[in-house]
């Protein structure tokens, strides 16, 4: 049986997490995943809070640090942000976590660091640089709230013993009658996806459209 180690036990919770989210995260599960004891977790890592800091941690190294070049800063500002997108939509129970844990540590920095080189070398100084970055990260972070709330109310309508698509199903059928007696939401009932859906490419238009608006308060208009 292989050694029990710390980075062991984060690469198991990782996938705890991913499978079952926050609330389903315990010493039990991860010592029968490791075929250890759970007491011998405590041996490496004290607290679940602790366990769940360096899980989030450890999932930054999955967004790309492109190089810097402060002719093309929007190509590697868009990649960082659809790198960090697409990783927030592999661990939903993160976004949660940013709402009820503290979240810190060298792979947080690491991206951090990077982000902020990318905007200096955009041409913002500063307070401007920590703007920008901001900005763009609330923004990534905001289009993850929708898919990642949905995960989890599907997993807690499934462990309540509902049918989770049927009760889905359901509450999309009221929404639609709410939204007919609305002009413009009734409209796009009618539509492809209609109001529950954004279309596609969502995160695409609002990207860019936030890095157009930050290279023209960079360059003063």
């Amino acid at each position: 049986m292989p050694t029990l180690t710390a980075d062991r036990i984060v690469s198991a919770a990782i996938e705890v997490l991913d499978e079952e989210g926050l609330d389903g995260l315990n010493m039990r599960e991860l010592g029968r995943r490791l075929d250890c004891a759970s007491t011998a977790v405590y041996w490496h890592i004290k607290t679940k809070d602790e366990l769940v800091r360096l899980a989030a941690d450890a999932l930054w190294t999955e967004v790309g640090l492109p190089g810097l070049d402060a002719g093309d800063w929007r190509t590697a500002a868009a990649a960082m942000a659809t790198d960090l997108h697409a990783m927030l939509g592999r661990h939903p129970w993160l976004v949660q976590a940013f709402g009820s844990h503290l979240l810190y540590g060298p792979g947080k920095a690491r991206h951090d660091d990077h982000l902020l080189a990318v905007y200096e070398q955009a041409g913002f100084a500063g307070a401007d640089a920590d703007r920008a970055a901001a900005v763009v990260f609330t923004y990534v972070l905001g289009n993850a709230l929708g898919p990642a709330a949905q995960v989890s109310l599907t997993r807690r309508l499934g462990r309540n013993g509902q049918d989770p698509v049927q009760q889905l199903a359901g509450a999309m059928d009221q929404q639609a009658e709410i939204a007919g007696r609305f002009p413009h939401l009734r409209e796009r009932l009618d539509q492809a996806g209609g109001y529950f859906d954004a279309p596609d490419t969502s995160f695409e238009f609002g990207l860019r459209a936030v890095l157009d608006g930050l290279r023209l308060r960079r360059d003063g208009r």
